[in-house]
């Protein structure tokens, strides 16, 4: 079974892992990341309880947005965050980082 999601596309920039485990992932985060993150749980959380209101089930509704919210939120950064490290996004950071740890010089 072929696994490797890169086939259809090429990168567009610098590759720093083809294929980056979960920890890898999650440990790349951007401040960006998780203010995305935050903000689209934040959102889902105010319209889970608004959608509650008129039915009466303002905890309950709450509860359901807010858990829907975290998780896209989380897939969403988790995408952005393994694109940067696959070279879809931009990813200037990264390509610096994974120089300086192999301690070549980076013009």
């Amino acid at each position: 079974m072929n696994t490797d999601i890169t086939a259809l596309e090429k990168p567009q920039y610098p590759v720093v892992d083809r294929n980056p485990p979960f920890t890898k992932v999650v440990g790349n985060f951007s401040v960006l990341d998780y203010l995305r993150f935050s903000t689209i749980t934040g959102v889902s959380v105010t319209v889970g309880y608004l959608s509650g209101i008129k039915p009466g089930i303002k905890g309950p509704s709450m509860v359901t947005g807010g858990l829907i919210g975290l998780m896209g939120g989380f897939m969403y950064a988790y995408q952005n965050s393994a694109g940067r490290l696959m070279g879809f996004f931009p990813n200037e950071g990264e390509v610096a980082a994974s120089h300086q740890k192999r301690g070549g010089s980076f013009n």
